[in-house]
């Protein structure tokens, strides 16, 4: 426990929201001094780790997943002015407070201890990597995908404590991605006081944000559990003055999406004279398949919660889009299970238990240790 609150509040201290790089460099020197580990940086700044049967192509490969990139701090949570300075952490009630303890360095502290201390089963090779740019749509991450990485099955270490329960670890099974898109529409200009001589654009847009308002918001289940995506339109803009018929407007649409599912944005665009669908992000969803590794892990934070006393974890579904949805588009089996609760990540006073990190490195390390 004290190792890994030691190594947490390492890496929480050293900023990261701008640049990844000296965060990436305590991971690496860390794994290479304390692992026999083959350890790599890539060209975009990840941490790759590995570990086992790496000579054998049709090894078994289980990889531990996180990122060490995270959100800007607020001015209390640095030591200097404004964003500047290094990243103030505290220990206190049971808790690590800074900027990144939940989100998720804290997890990361974990995994890299799991890593270390695991003793895979023959056959197996374990990987460890902690991603550059989740926070920014999962860059590292999908430079990491396009160079090879493809374990074959990866938990990554976003939160999922405190979701069935409070005082557990669940499992994710399932996380619905974002699209976030614009429905822009198109007019012609005319002067205000003849109207009928242009085309207002907000009128078209008012059409199509009509027609989003009576779509469905997808639906799926993973592994019998419901996951249930969202569409709302949060922002609309058009118009230059008070005078003039409106040339163009724009709608922009938040939609959760979930695994298989979307709504139909392309089809209200078709339908709506004038209007034209622009998607400005697409983060996927993620749905595990592999019912056998789902129940696995849950059988070892069973057995992790049972030997200290605690309330059995479940299986759960995640609101959040993270990395595990590049990887599962990409072919790996993911679980999501970390420290996270809800309501800590990106805040002023984001924390992380002390119990829940525990917890983490016992699933993580019991998980790899795990006959396939």
């Amino acid at each position: 426990m004290d190792e890994l609150a030691d190594l947490t509040e390492r890496l929480v201290s050293i900023p990261s929201h701008e640049d990844e790089t000296a965060a990436g460099d305590a991971v690496e020197e860390w794994l290479r001094s304390e692992t026999d580990a083959t350890v790599e940086r890539d060209d975009a700044g990840n941490v790759l780790a590995s570990t086992g049967a790496t000579d054998n192509p049709d090894a078994d490969s289980l990889a531990l997943v996180g990122h060490h990139d995270v959100v800007p701090p607020a001015p209390e949570q640095t030591t200097g002015d404004g964003l500047d300075g290094d990243y103030v952490v505290e220990r206190r009630g049971g808790r690590i407070y800074g900027r990144g303890t939940a989100d998720m360095k804290g997890s990361v502290a974990a995994a890299m201890c799991a890593f270390r201390d695991a003793t895979p089963p023959a056959g197996r090779e374990l990987i460890f990597a902690s991603f550059v740019g989740e926070e920014v749509g999962g860059e590292g991450a999908r430079h990491a995908i396009d160079a090879g990485f493809a374990p074959d099955r990866a938990v990554v270490a976003e939160g999922s404590t405190n979701y069935s329960k409070p005082g557990v670890t669940d499992v994710v099974v399932a996380h619905r991605g974002r699209r976030g898109s614009r429905l822009v529409a198109r007019g012609e200009a005319a002067h205000a006081s003849e109207p009928e001589a242009g085309e207002n654009a907000i009128y078209r847009a008012c059409d199509a944000i009509d027609a989003v308002r009576d779509l469905d918001a997808p639906r799926a289940t993973v592994l019998g559990n419901d996951v249930s995506g969202s569409l709302a339109v949060t922002i609309v803009d058009g118009g230059e003055t008070w005078n003039v018929i409106p040339e163009r407007c724009e709608a922009t649409v938040d939609e959760r999406t979930v695994p298989g599912g979307r709504a139909d944005l392309a089809g209200v665009a078709d339908a709506t004279p004038g209007v034209e669908l622009v998607v400005d992000q697409d983060l996927p969803p993620m749905a595990c398949g592999d019912a056998a590794f789902a129940d696995a892990a849950l059988d070892v934070a069973r057995e992790v919660h049972d030997d200290l006393g605690l309330d059995a974890p479940e299986h759960v579904t995640k609101p959040h889009a993270t990395d595990a949805g590049w990887l599962a588009e990409a072919g790996t089996e993911c679980l999501v299970c970390g420290a996270s609760e809800p309501g800590e990540a990106h805040t002023d006073t984001e924390s992380a238990s002390l119990d829940a990190l525990d917890r983490c490195y016992r699933i993580y390390a019991g998980i790899a240790e795990r006959e396939p």
